[in-house]
């Protein structure tokens, strides 16, 4: 698979909806990643990131405009025992509960399905970061839009190389109903800096359907996290 750079990935999608990127540095000193949501609803773009605890959660801006919470208002990003878990769902809390029963990543999304968003059914992405820097990313999605059928799928990434890292996203692009994403998660270049990374990603997103933005580099020594948050409503 040829690598990929990221601003030319996410440049020419005006709708990846949400994301998920994980990887190392280029140094080769850090586990790295990222999480950006989209909206095209007032709903949907009426949305911030907030720390919580080693995580982040997801808030109505203006709570006088939230209309339905229930797919738009979770967790993306929790922490247990050194690993780092990232999705675009309440199945962070599912993944979170299965591992801490010493039960597996995989294990945890078995239980769950897409979200019921029908006509679009979108995918849910999960990733987990462990200690040593090794990554899994998954997508349950519709099997061809069949909200009888589900289709899930689960990549692990061991030993990942410095300056790589895999990319994940809810829909190949816009459209009525949203087509959801197909293949393996993209093969990206990752370089310098987190706040080179974090520019990189925010200014490669659609202007008009950008929301947030959460980056995070793990020393993989120390442990030491150093993370970013970005959102359109300030």
């Amino acid at each position: 698979m040829e690598m990929q750079n990221i601003t030319r990935v996410l440049g020419s999608n005006p709708y990846p909806g949400r994301g998920i990127i994980l990887g190392k540095s280029m140094d080769g000193q850090s586990a790295v990643m990222a999480y950006f949501i989209m909206g095209r609803s007032e709903n949907s773009r009426n949305r911030v990131f907030v720390t919580d605890g080693d995580g982040i959660r997801t808030e109505a801006f203006d709570a006088k405009k939230l209309i339905d919470p229930s797919l738009i208002i979770y967790s993306p990003v929790r922490v247990l025992n050194g690993t780092t878990i990232v999705t675009n769902g309440d199945q962070t809390d599912t993944v979170y509960d299965c591992l801490k029963n010493d039960q597996t990543f995989a294990f945890a999304l078995r239980t769950r399905t897409f979200e019921p968003d029908q006509p679009n059914f979108t995918p849910r992405i999960s990733g987990v970061v462990e200690a040593a820097g090794n990554y899994k990313l998954s997508i349950l999605k519709s099997a061809y839009g069949d909200p009888a059928s589900v289709q899930r799928f689960f990549f692990e990434y061991n030993s990942p190389i410095g300056g790589a890292g895999h990319l994940i996203h809810t829909y190949k692009g816009d459209g009525s109903p949203l087509p959801s994403f197909e293949g393996e998660p993209t093969l990206v270049q990752i370089s310098g800096s987190i706040d080179d990374f974090t520019a990189q990603i925010w200014n490669s997103l659609n202007d008009d359907n950008k929301v947030s933005l959460f980056t995070r580099f793990i020393h993989l020594k120390t442990g030491l996290v150093d993370s970013r948050i970005v959102n359109k409503n300030q």
